[in-house]
């Protein structure tokens, strides 16, 4: 009996060791959520009191990118730890391949349950399409093809539309908490990749979100670009409304978080729960007030690419703190892989391992970062092969704002067999240290050059191009040697290998 004791001792002590040493992972990611729009950040108006707690009691990432300002590309980054062009994922619309591979099919391999929620935009969601979140290593889903507002219609596990009522944020965290609960049933750790809807454009807010923000319309009366709620199609807008209904939007979202931090909580989950959140690029120009960053979404400057990065994780941070440590979208699957003690995927990666910056070991990132604009206009959709048969590629989840006449998405990639000089084009940046150099071609004559100091000047208004031309030099052919890389990823050659 003593022997029986005994082993039945080592058996719960080896399961609660095994338990600690595997965490729950939960990756959140805002639409068009920009850094500055966050309390914590002192944003003068949008209100996010559960951003703003995470932000006080866990790690605040003071410098975190999206690793490409437009949506599409940064999500396949998110999910490969890979430059999006070496994808052919140029810009929204265009899908990745299913050669890649994703955090999903790496957390299955550790013994996880996997689900996605919410905007998936990286290909159709349908069963049928070899990139849905059910081919790319997930176990269940509730998604849609691209972003979605109010009462959205998401696609289950690869299924026809269906229409959920209530605010799209709130939808979202009601099922990921259903997901738990499976998850915990079935005795497996969970791990859920939450991308919401919000605060993408065209807007829309729940009465008691929109009355917290009544003042703005007559503050910001200049009218801004965004589309029709009612017709689909574009309308010109005083930006204080616009303002009013997106800063409830992320009200929105913002609560609809805490009912999840809530529920991890009451269920004994939050301590060893990594709970993440990002937004996906900056600010939308509709909505962008021109401070504390130059630039806004599609734009290579910081107020297109440096968005809100938070973590909790009780177990491992359990104080709070910030960090200066640049990091990005390319690093989450490094840092998952690292977590759960899984191999990396053989294929180049552009994300590190963030581990360390968890534990505090590390004040800067060890590697540069890098962002680039493939000109896919000037990839002709009858130049290449199609990657995915067209047919698989057409979307079928509707949202409002309509393109074509179209209600849906559809997607497209090619493949790109042969490298020409002109594939090198296209803007792009990298951010060494805190230097950026940042390359905009132009029309003609030599591409527009610019060197910043992020340190001294994170607002980018001191070109010192001209001062430092050494440096410019070297960053250059950092950026050339790193697009040579991309280039050949995107032939398809570390498929081959």
């Amino acid at each position: 009996m003593k022997l029986s004791l005994l082993l039945s001792l080592c058996l719960t002590v080896g399961c609660v060791s095994l338990q600690a040493a595997t965490p729950n992972i939960i990756l959140m990611m805002g639409d068009d959520h920009g850094w500055e729009e966050t309390g914590y950040n002192g944003h003068p108006h949008v209100k996010t009191p559960v951003l703003d707690e995470m932000a006080a009691s866990g790690l605040k990432w003071e410098r975190f990118y999206a690793a490409h300002p437009s949506c599409s590309p940064t999500r396949a980054s998110f999910l490969t730890g890979r430059h999006p062009n070496r994808m052919g994922t140029f810009t929204p619309g265009w899908s990745f391949r299913p050669e890649e591979i994703t955090s999903a099919h790496i957390l299955s391999q550790a013994g996880y349950h996997c689900a996605h929620l919410g905007k998936w935009h990286v290909g159709a969601v349908k069963k049928e399409s070899p990139v849905s979140p059910l081919s790319m290593g997930f176990h269940e889903c509730l998604s849609h093809d691209n972003f979605f507002e109010m009462n959205p219609s998401l696609s289950r596990n690869g299924g026809p539309p269906e229409l959920f009522k209530g605010e799209s944020s709130a939808v979202l965290i009601n099922e990921a908490i259903q997901v738990i609960e499976r998850a915990q049933k079935a005795g497996k750790p969970f791990f859920q990749v939450i991308w919401f809807g919000s605060p993408h454009e065209p807007y829309s807010g729940l009465p008691q979100d929109l009355a917290l923000y009544d003042d703005l319309p007559a503050k910001y009366p200049k009218q801004v670009k965004l589309t029709s709620n009612e017709t689909g199609g574009a309308t010109k807008r005083p930006q204080g409304e616009v303002l009013r209904e997106r800063y409830a939007e992320i009200t929105a979202m913002d609560r609809a978080i805490g009912t999840l931090r809530k529920h991890l909580a009451q269920s004994g989950l939050r301590e060893n729960t990594l709970l993440f959140y990002c937004g996906d690029n900056g600010t939308s120009p509709d909505a962008a007030l021109g401070f504390p960053h130059r630039g806004t979404k599609a734009t290579f400057y910081e107020g297109g690419t440096l968005v809100p990065g938070l973590i909790e994780w009780p177990a491992r941070i359990p104080k709070p703190r910030s960090t200066s440590v640049r990091a990005c979208t390319s690093d989450l699957l490094p840092t998952v892989a690292a977590l759960v003690g899984q191999p990396l995927p053989q294929p180049p990666l552009d994300g590190i391992d963030l581990a360390p910056v968890l534990d505090g070991t590390i004040t800067a990132r060890p590697a540069a970062l890098h962002f680039w604009e493939y000109q896919a206009a000037n990839r002709q959709k009858t130049d290449g092969e199609p990657y995915i048969m067209p047919e698989l590629q057409k979307g079928t989840t509707p949202l409002v704002k309509k393109m074509g006449g179209k209600a849906t998405r559809d997607f497209t990639n090619f493949k790109h067999p042969v490298i020409t000089e002109e594939d090198y084009l296209g803007a792009r940046s990298i951010i060494e240290g805190d230097h950026k150099l940042v390359i905009h071609e132009q029309k003609s004559g030599a591409p527009k050059i610019e060197l910043f100091d992020l340190k001294a000047d994170p607002a980018e208004k001191s070109n010192l191009a001209a001062q430092q031309p050494d440096l410019v030099t070297s960053l250059q052919t950092k950026l050339r040697d790193w697009q040579s890389s991309v280039l050949k990823s995107l032939t398809g050659a570390d498929y081959r290998k």
